[in-house]
């Protein structure tokens, strides 16, 4: 009998240690789990990034931010314009993280280029835009350039209305300014006019005065508020861009203080990945850059992919 109690006692007790083991394995791997979702939680992005520069990226980059604090609560993300010049000098001080550009770093005077790292995250066209009462949709690169350069000032000399032609233009610090003068005026500078800072202030302008003309980023032409001008026939479309048969367009530079790191890094792999590259940068109107069938060099030289 006493034996009896003694293997009933001991198989008690060894059920206990098993019960006890399995417990104990069960409380790991709650643990480990928890921790794998706590170290997820700490890798997420966090901190402050502050961006500057091109407002005709503004959109874009401004979308992207917004997408990706959505997704990254934890990260704070400012974007501010103020001009191509603005950006890349910023930038090279170091006051900013990141500074956006229309133009190669090389193109302006003043800012150490071999201290920057460039980051293409696009493709934008740009366009000049009339008032949609002055009663033209096409123009010649060559009448563009006289509009331009003060040599043609009435509408009327291009098969529009007789009107007078009011000049819209960027300060030179603007690489959308840079941009126009280069590819659609062959560097001529532009007669004077009236000059504004601020992209969505220039479309407000030409919508609303009577023979204007100025020049914006595709990304700014989304309504029948102003009209985009083809040249030579040739209509300013994105396909046309990526074909290299439209002239005025330029990469989006994101330029970065040498190689980027922690937040400016992770925002800048998240620019270019595939997810925003076919979602918000051709909904905001930009190009990817994959899309491209021809490059250009800082000198402005186009070949072929």
């Amino acid at each position: 009998m006493k034996s009896f109690k003694k293997i009933t006692l001991m198989f008690i007790m060894s059920v206990l240690v098993v019960f006890a083991a399995a417990c104990g394995s069960g409380n790991t791997n709650g643990n480990a789990g928890e921790d794998k979702q706590n170290d997820k939680a700490e890798n997420k992005p966090s901190g402050s990034l502050t961006i500057s520069g091109s407002s005709a990226m503004q959109p874009l980059v401004t979308a992207a931010a917004e997408k990706f604090m959505d997704e990254n609560p934890d990260a704070d993300i400012q974007v501010q314009a103020g001009g191509s010049g603005t950006g890349l000098s910023q930038v090279a001080e170091g006051t900013v993280q990141i500074g956006n550009s229309d133009v190669f770093a090389e193109e302006k005077e003043g800012i150490p280029a071999k201290e920057l790292t460039d980051h293409q995250v696009a493709v934008v066209g740009m366009a000049a835009a009339v008032n949609p009462e002055v009663g033209i949709k096409d123009i010649s690169l060559e009448d563009l350039k006289k509009v331009f350069t003060g040599k043609i000032k009435n509408w009327k000399e291009l098969g529009g209305k007789d009107q007078k032609i009011t000049l819209v233009n960027r300060p030179d610090s603007s690489g959308t300014r840079a941009t126009f003068v280069k590819y659609a005026l062959d560097g001529e500078t532009p007669a004077e006019g009236i000059t504004e800072d601020s992209s969505n202030t220039v479309k407000k302008l030409i919508a609303e005065t009577p023979g204007a003309i100025g020049y914006l980023a595709f990304s700014y032409i989304k309504d029948d508020s102003i009209t985009a001008l083809s040249i030579d026939g040739v209509k300013p479309t994105a396909e046309n861009v990526q074909k290299g048969k439209f002239p005025i367009w330029a990469y989006q530079h994101s330029y970065t203080k040498g190689e980027p790191k922690g937040l400016a890094k992770e925002f800048l792999d998240y620019l270019m990945s595939d997810e925003i590259q076919k979602s918000i940068v051709t909904d905001q109107g930009y190009i990817p850059v994959t899309d491209m069938e021809v490059k250009r060099d800082a000198k402005g030289k186009q070949t072929d992919k």
